[in-house]
């Protein structure tokens, strides 16, 4: 196990979730190396922003087991949640900033939260944070002040101000234009490489995921029915793999079709 949980920094194992009788997860297996940058892909409705919150210690799985570096996650325990939640972060699709609150004051938060420093070193570290997302000049600007593309910078600060080892992100470029996914997915693997912590993303955007990712599975009716490499993705065969990679060729041939057939 020792050396396991240097490898990894997630392992999930059998991970069960239903709600109200219907089955959301049935069965999810999954290892997430440490340092790496690992995106779930899936379409919606399959269940991957439930997984993350079951990672994340938001929802409690039905069944399974979740190991983070080695050491099994146990709900119900307050002393072991504290400590996850010390060690890593949680990016939400919609960055859930609070607008009563300044960019400095937002980043600040998870440090009262989950440690006792003090307030003249919680203020430095808030301060550095910023400036490393380049934000530092709007630290008395609140969320509705600030452009999407800062706002989610400034969701990124908070998340990272901890120095996590793991930062979890639910469909960070949902609702974007193109362009506007490529600064995204560029802005995630430039600080991951930067500070070095194992980014988890769930996500539906397959070329952005290919071209960033080290390593990517695919979620589909509850379970993982793929994981490799990008290059090992773009090149299976798999019937389900094919069919979610290569939905925009599928449409265009549908498209020829109806457009060759006589009115």
């Amino acid at each position: 196990m020792e050396e396991t949980s240097h490898q990894f920094a997630l392992q999930v194992e059998g991970l069960h979730k239903g709600f109200s009788g219907k089955s959301v997860l049935t069965g999810v297996d999954l290892c997430v190396p440490s340092g790496s940058l690992f995106t779930v892909l899936g379409p919606s409705g399959s269940g991957k922003s439930v997984f993350l919150k079951c990672l994340a210690n938001i929802i409690q799985p039905d069944a399974g087991q979740i190991r983070f570096d080695g050491h099994q996650l146990t709900f119900g325990d307050r002393a072991s949640q504290l400590e996850f939640r010390r060690r890593c972060s949680f990016l939400f699709q919609s960055n859930a900033l609070f607008d009563s609150l300044t960019a400095l004051e937002n980043v600040a938060l998870p440090l009262e939260q989950t440690t006792d420093l003090p307030n003249k070193v919680i203020r430095k570290r808030s301060i550095e944070a910023l400036k490393q997302l380049e934000i530092d000049e709007y630290a008395g600007h609140y969320p509705a002040q600030l452009s999407g593309g800062m706002q989610k910078r400034l969701a990124l600060a908070r998340a990272i101000v901890t120095h996590p080892e793991l930062v979890l992100f639910d469909e960070p470029t949902a609702g974007l234009d193109p362009l506007r996914r490529n600064a995204v997915f560029t802005m995630i693997a430039k600080y991951q490489r930067q500070f070095g912590f194992t980014a988890l993303i769930v996500t539906h955007d397959v070329p952005e995921a290919l071209v960033a990712s080290d390593r990517v599975a695919l979620l589909n009716q509850g379970r993982i029915c793929f994981e490799g490499t990008p290059g090992e993705f773009s090149a299976s065969e798999h019937p389900v793999v094919s069919d979610f990679r290569d939905s925009a060729a599928a449409l265009q041939k549908s498209l020829a079709i109806i457009r060759s057939s006589p009115v």
